[in-house]
């Protein structure tokens, strides 16, 4: 009797024998096979526990570092600068330049000016200027300007003189508030009218109503004036070069009575020649 030969194992995923239908692939709940596949997927994320990635830092944190960081360089670049215009000796004030001035000396503002010598420009203002020219009577504004390393520009505004009064043996140059601004020694340096009654005549009721004429007065016409004299308000009287007189009358309507004496004055000379010019009321003019 022969011994029967064992059969050849079969290889693993083969169906038994022909005929025999091979077990169905299982399949995932997302439809997947799973056939030949020796690891599920516990498996998988067990192996991949132990890995860690490293992301990069976002774009946007980056940015805000850079920007702060830039931030801060400006500033301390900023406050170095401002340090430096503000207390740095190459700044200070060595020259002052006067413009402007007429009735003032340039040495005495000068002089007026010099403790300011050695603060930085950029630290001198225009109320410390003023402030030290205050006691300068002609001075009524102040302008400032640096001009670097070291010059400060001071442009003065001076107050207007329209008549002279005679103190002793000066003659005082007066605004129209009566305010003395300066002295002259001889009568001729001033080309204004004399107000008769001395330094006391800021005083008399009239000195307003005839300082209110002169500054309405033409350039031309005022420095072509003797003196101003008044009894009363109403009968403010002008004398010109040349024993000419003009009778103005009151202070009212003062602008419309200059431009008619103006007018006047430039008509051909008469004959006999005018002696008075008489402007009290200006729509009739009148000349003697």
């Amino acid at each position: 009797m022969t011994p029967r030969k064992p059969p050849a194992p079969r290889a693993p995923g083969m169906a038994a024998a022909k005929g025999t239908r091979a077990p169905a692939p299982k399949t995932t709940a997302a439809g997947s096979s799973t056939r030949g596949s020796t690891a599920t997927l516990p498996d998988r994320q067990e192996r991949g526990a132990g890995t860690v990635l490293d992301f990069p830092a976002p774009r946007r944190s980056h940015r805000l570092r850079n920007t702060l960081a830039a931030v801060v360089a400006v500033l301390l670049v900023l406050g170095g600068l401002v340090a430096y215009v503000l207390f740095s000796p190459a700044l200070a004030l060595r020259t002052v330049s006067v413009q402007g001035n007429a009735l003032v000396a340039t040495e005495d503002v000068e002089a007026a000016l010099a403790p300011l010598t050695g603060i930085p420009l950029t630290r001198i203002s225009r109320e410390q200027v003023a402030g030290l020219l205050a006691d300068q009577a002609p001075i009524e504004d102040v302008r400032i300007a640096a001009e670097p390393p070291s010059t400060l520009v001071v442009t003065l505004k001076e107050r207007v003189p329209v008549a002279v009064l005679r103190n002793g043996g000066e003659f005082v140059l007066v605004d129209a508030g009566g305010r003395q601004l300066t002295r002259v020694a001889e009568r001729g340096d001033a080309k204004l009218p004399l107000i008769d009654g001395g330094a006391d005549a800021v005083d008399s009721a009239v000195f307003s109503s005839i300082t209110a004429v002169l500054v309405e007065l033409p350039v031309g016409i005022l420095s072509r004036l003797n003196s101003a004299s008044a009894s009363s308000v109403d009968s403010i009287q002008l004398s010109l070069s040349g024993e000419q007189k003009i009778f103005w009358g009151s202070a009212e309507r003062s602008a419309e009575k200059a431009r008619v004496l103006e007018a006047m004055l430039s008509m051909p000379k008469a004959d006999p020649p005018v002696e008075v010019f008489d402007v009290s009321t200006p729509d009739r003019p009148v000349t003697r």
